[in-house]
């Protein structure tokens, strides 16, 4: 017991030490930083001033960085005037929220990858020794994402590579959104009302091998993914706005992977005419158990009907089902319920709908995949694990900033996005006018 309680106490002393080591080196790191930033001969801070400006010099402020705030001075330039002003010096260092890059990077991140922004200030309070209230996420969130999205827009389409394939699925999940957002909105409630409102994700990833087996293998790392709350049409142009980024226009086959839903393949067609559609194989299967409970009732027969029909358009397609169904309906239409038909017959035009999206054997003989799973996790993990927390009741604009920004956070292009941005910041800058002309 004394051994125990021995090395217990000398986890705590070590671990003390470490947090008072880290602190000491954060303490000298802001001393450094803060020396830096406010060194004239390294950040020229003299502008001259424009018509009607006067120029208050050694304005000081607050700034969060990665070690914690320091003090910056630089020159305030007052418009008398228009009554504006601007501090040319925040703009060059990207200080216009009061973060440094890094922090405010680091801040979008944490963000997005806790459960939810308490959660996240708590990891940058364990991790960074940082202190964040939940409403400096919120607004750094939905400040960000629009200067986000435009440099995405920006990333170069590439035009010398060999891409194999390209896939492109598509999927759709509710989040659960405020009542007052929600109200009037028809939904799946017992009196009709909507508890949720539907995200739409798109995700894109790349195949160059298949396994010993001939199994198609997923490129490590080739996933990204796009999303929103617009609805189907939008979905549908990010989705094409970032196979476009992916190789597209080079790949030598696209495949659009989806679960049947008729809005996916209307953006199919719409977005990526000439793409190899392929129905996802578990709902092809959940139709082809459905089929078969409306043909012998539910039971064993028809578990084993499932598997057959499962079987038969995993090494062929959906034909043999089609013309075997539409035979036994043909001579037993005169004797069944017209319940059974009913049902019958809508499976089958389902089938007939998607035959050449279901012809699973020269799909799988070709290399490619046969389901829609990555999106379908992806609906669970970029969406699910930072949505659909208990208690969350998201609002628009936070709800949809928090989606995007997820989506690139979890892409492996998020660098490429960041860095994208400050071209962008700085030509916004000098094309918008700070007043009127008249006041000059």
């Amino acid at each position: 017991m004394r051994t125990a309680l021995g090395q217990g106490h000398v986890s705590t002393v070590i671990q003390s030490l470490e947090i008072q080591l880290r602190d000491a080196a954060f303490r000298d790191l802001r001393q450094l930083l803060e020396e830096l930033l406010n060194d004239r001969s390294i950040l020229a801070d003299d502008q001259a001033a424009r018509p009607c400006e006067i120029i208050h010099r050694q304005r000081s402020r607050r700034v969060e960085t990665l070690f914690g705030p320091i003090t910056l001075s630089r020159n305030y330039y007052y418009h008398t005037k228009a009554h504006q002003g601007r501090y040319p010096l925040d703009e060059t260092l990207d200080l216009v929220r009061g973060d440094t890059p890094s922090f405010a990077k680091l801040i979008c991140q944490a963000a997005t990858l806790s459960t939810s922004y308490a959660r996240a200030g708590a990891t940058l309070a364990e991790f960074a020794g940082v202190t964040l209230d939940e409403r400096k996420f919120s607004r750094l969130v939905a400040d960000i994402v629009p200067e986000l999205e435009a440099a995405q827009a920006t990333l170069p389409q590439p035009s010398d590579i060999t891409l194999p394939i390209l896939y492109l699925e598509t999927d759709g999940t509710g989040t659960p959104f405020r009542r007052e957002i929600l109200a009037g909105v028809k939904g799946k409630q017992p009196d009709g009302s909507a508890h949720t409102r539907e995200a739409k994700l798109g995700c894109a990833f790349t195949q160059t091998t298949c396994d010993a087996e001939g199994r198609p293998q997923r490129d490590p790392d080739s996933t990204t993914y796009v999303g929103t709350y617009d609805g189907c049409r939008e979905i549908g142009t990010l989705l094409r706005a970032e196979a476009l980024r992916r190789g597209y226009a080079q790949a030598q086959t696209t495949v659009y992977l989806g679960d049947g839903a008729p809005w996916i393949w209307e953006n199919a067609r719409i977005n990526f005419p000439g793409a190899v559609q392929i129905l996802d194989f578990y709902h092809a299967g959940e139709h082809a158990g459905t089929l078969a409970v409306a043909l012998h009732g539910p039971g064993e027969i028809a578990s084993q009907q499932q598997t057959r029909g499962c079987h038969l358009m995993k090494h062929n397609s959906a034909q043999p089902i089609i013309d075997e169904v539409t035979t036994l309906l043909a001579e037993h239409r005169d004797h069944w319920p017209e319940n059974k038909i009913i049902e019958i017959e809508k499976q089958i035009d389902y089938f007939r709908t998607n035959a050449e999206r279901m012809r699973y054997g020269e799909f799988i003989a070709a290399g490619y995949f046969i389901g829609s799973g990555v999106v379908e996790a992806g609906c669970k993990t970029v969406i699910g694990q930072r949505m659909k927390q208990s208690g969350m009741f998201w609002g628009e604009t936070g709800g949809q900033a928090i989606l995007k920004l997820r989506c690139m956070v979890l892409s492996r292009n998020f660098e490429e996005i960041w860095a994208a941005r400050l071209p962008i910041l700085a030509q916004a800058r000098t094309q918008a006018p700070r007043w009127l002309p008249s006041l000059n």
